[in-house]
């Protein structure tokens, strides 16, 4: 076993779960939630600090100061807390409890946007308050995971790479759309590399980085109201839209069979079952991004399931099980 001095030496990499029993259709998953972050957004934070660092543009003194949805946040509460710097998430109230208490936990300081903008919606205003802040206070140090190249270089280097040495077969990898940085890294990779695997990107119904209509979405993780800078379509070869409700219901059926993951990877699932059900015979990956905990409270909560989603997101016998 491995002896670590700082968190960010541990990262498990290497570990798949097969979910065919679960899900019905032949699917790997690659579990990115087993490092002290709890999700794949420790990639992306390293690389996007340690890129600062090099650059001469982050400093003893410092402020680190980042727009997140709740898992870069912690992610970077992590790395701040271990490199000795301050840092502040500002984020909005779909983040989960949970998460607001780990960040604060690890030092953070965390800003909870209240309103979304009437155009940009939530993502919106909590670009506007990061301006803002950055604006009053030469300190503040702004990785822009939106449009920082190292957000989509740290896949394109260890997380693609990881995927092909073990599944040299694979024909198609899902991977969800947030920021697009793990869609755009691994997308360039196997463009580059291993030409004929398709990229298939998985999106939030209501989100626009595909061009779609605006709408409510409740479950933080994947999808924006504001198309992702990053986003480069040439690199996709198809997308699939998945219905929160949707999201919900994948989230207990691999509960149900033991394996407990966030909303994100709730989405990334149904999609990748969706997609494979008219493509048999194909070897297929999906990306998990992280583990169910955070969620604890939301999308395996039945008071949160039956406001936003119903009585009949699950169906009643389900439902009784999650109280």
């Amino acid at each position: 076993m491995p002896v670590i001095s700082v968190p960010l030496d541990f990262n498990e990499d290497e570990l798949y779960v097969d979910v065919r029993a679960i899900v019905g259709q032949p699917l790997f998953l690659k579990c990115e939630g087993f490092n002290f972050a709890g999700s794949i957004k420790l990639k992306a934070a390293v690389e996007m600090v340690e890129d600062a660092e090099r650059a001469g543009v982050l400093l003893p003194g410092s402020v680190l100061i980042e727009s997140s949805s709740g898992n870069l946040g912690v992610a970077l509460s992590i790395i701040a807390a271990s490199k000795g710097y301050r840092f502040v998430c500002v984020t909005d109230s779909r983040c989960n409890l949970s998460t607001r208490r780990l960040m604060e936990a690890l030092g953070g300081e965390v800003h909870v946007i209240a309103e979304p903008d009437p155009v940009g919606g939530y993502l919106g205003a909590r670009l506007d308050y990061v301006r803002a802040l950055c604006g009053s206070d030469e300190r503040y140090v702004w990785l822009n995971q939106y449009t920082n190249p190292g957000n989509w270089r740290a896949h394109y280097r260890t997380t693609a790479p990881a995927i092909a040495r073990q599944f040299p077969d694979l024909d198609v990898l899902f991977v969800g759309t947030g920021t697009t940085g793990t869609l755009m890294g691994c997308a360039r990779w196997f463009r580059h590399w291993r030409r004929e695997v398709r990229v298939v990107a998985v999106d939030s119904a209501g989100s626009v980085s595909f061009g779609g209509t605006a709408g409510r979405r409740m479950i933080p993780g994947l999808g924006t109201s504001v198309r992702p800078p990053m986003l480069d379509e040439s690199f996709v070869d198809d997308v699939v839209l998945v219905e929160e409700a949707d999201t919900v219901r994948a989230c207990h059926r691999l509960a149900r069979g033991g394996f407990l993951f966030g909303g994100s990877t709730g989405t990334v699932v149904s999609g990748a079952t969706s997609w494979l059900a008219g493509h048999p015979g194909l070897t297929a990956v999906a990306i998990a991004p992280d583990l169910g905990e955070r969620y604890l409270d939301t999308v395996y909560q039945t008071n949160w399931l039956r406001d936003l989603y119903g009585e009949d997101v699950l169906g009643a016998d389900e439902l009784t099980r999650v109280r």
